[in-house]
């Protein structure tokens, strides 16, 4: 590995791959920025995450499988998700508990996952981004970015780089938007009850974009706001960060900028 130009494998997230591309090119070009050699494996998969959530563990040790053998030969695994992150980083290796081969591959790819916001700050040691934006933002911390990664202080660092962006914090910035994955659809009911809290909270501030770091709580937060005619904005951190606001329209919006149902 070069420590100077380290070999970044990026794992792109099915709700990226297939909702919202511009937050993968988002991710290369702050890790581009910070110097890393940045390299998507096409054989990439979900990485199980919803099958071990619902119980099937047997899908799940088989996607893991698969994600363990493409991006184990790459000196990191960056990825623009908590909730993917975590569970390359914590829930991998438990998986292959009867396969000490594949355990070893595991733990090793887990020791070098990182999300997006953690590896530019605490790996590479970023401290400011060469973007600009006016308006002010919020941020929701989502819960496994923040409960399993550590993930808080990190983009709150990068944001406060940024000229004409002010960060307005939420009440209970922590606390879960209702998504949760398959919990949104297992218990619609009192997931709709917690985003309206979520949304609550968002209009409270007065800010006028929407701002976190997993595409799952967005998109579920994004479309109850247009429900709520709502005009805040919602974008992934990282499209913030990389300056490419002006390229892509905010999640929940057509290129027109008219708002979707949700």
């Amino acid at each position: 590995m070069s420590a100077s130009r380290p070999r970044v494998a990026l794992f792109v997230t099915c709700l990226v791959d297939l909702f919202r591309p511009s937050v993968g090119f988002a991710a290369m070009k702050l890790l581009e920025q910070a110097g890393c050699e940045v390299v998507v494996p096409e054989v990439q998969t979900c990485c199980g995450q919803p099958a071990y959530n619902s119980g099937d563990r047997a899908t799940a040790t088989d996607l893991a499988r698969g994600v363990v053998d493409a991006f184990l030969p790459y000196d990191y695994t960056v990825v623009p998700s908590g909730s993917c992150g975590g569970m390359l980083s914590h829930h991998y290796p438990g998986l292959f508990a009867d396969d000490p081969h594949y355990r070893g591959r595991a733990e090793a790819l887990a020791a070098k996952t990182f999300e997006l916001m953690a590896f530019l700050v605490d790996v590479r040691g970023l401290a400011q981004v060469p973007a600009g934006f006016d308006g002010i933002v919020t941020y929701h911390d989502s819960c496994s970015g923040l409960r399993e990664l550590g993930v808080k202080a990190q983009p709150r660092k990068l944001l406060a780089s940024i000229p004409g962006l002010a960060l307005r914090e939420m009440g209970d910035s922590e606390l879960c938007c209702g998504f949760g994955g398959t919990f949104c659809v297992k218990y619609p009911d009192i997931s709709t009850r917690m985003v309206g809290d979520k949304t609550k909270d968002i209009a409270a501030t007065g800010a006028d974009t929407l701002l976190a770091g997993d595409l799952g709580c967005l998109l579920n937060m994004a479309g109850k706001l247009s429900r709520e005619g709502s005009p805040v904005q919602v974008r992934h951190v990282a499209e913030v960060l990389a300056g490419m606001t002006d390229e892509v329209a905010p999640i929940g919006m057509t290129p027109s900028g008219m708002a979707k149902g949700g």
